[in-house]
């Protein structure tokens, strides 16, 4: 389970649901609505109207499009958080950023262009090509 203070900005309805431990390898398109956490590698894209958090030991080569997205681990690819992104200190951020809400941490890495949306076309509270499971 998440330390209190490791995820300041993660509200209550985002507890982490699922958990890919350090010991997983995943490959593909990976899809979900409400939370997830991974601590082990994946190379793809992730699509999630849900909260999305890459744990400090994770090796993600994807692009990732995510309603809210915390990075402790390293991440290849561009990163479209429709609400926020959080960047702790231990993240590193290969790949180009758009999102309403941006928090950074000193040490972070971040290789790219970022984007300061005022809005990603949240009208109807989607994420545009995810759809629900």
């Amino acid at each position: 389970m998440a330390k209190k203070n490791e995820y300041s900005d993660m509200k209550e309805g985002e507890r982490v649901e699922t958990t890919f431990s350090e010991t997983t390898s995943f490959n593909g398109t990976l899809r979900f609505d409400s939370s997830l956490r991974i601590e082990g590698r994946f190379r793809g894209k992730i699509l999630s109207k849900g909260h999305l958090i890459i744990g400090e030991n994770a090796k993600i080569n994807a692009n990732i499009k995510a309603d809210s997205i915390v990075i402790a681990g390293e991440v290849k690819g561009d990163v479209e958080a429709i609400d926020r992104l959080e960047m702790l200190p231990s993240g590193k951020l290969y790949g180009n950023i758009k999102t309403k809400k941006l928090k950074m941490a000193d040490g972070v890495v971040f290789e790219g262009s970022c984007q300061m949306l005022k809005s990603l076309g949240r009208g109807s509270d989607s994420v545009k090509g995810v759809s629900a499971s």
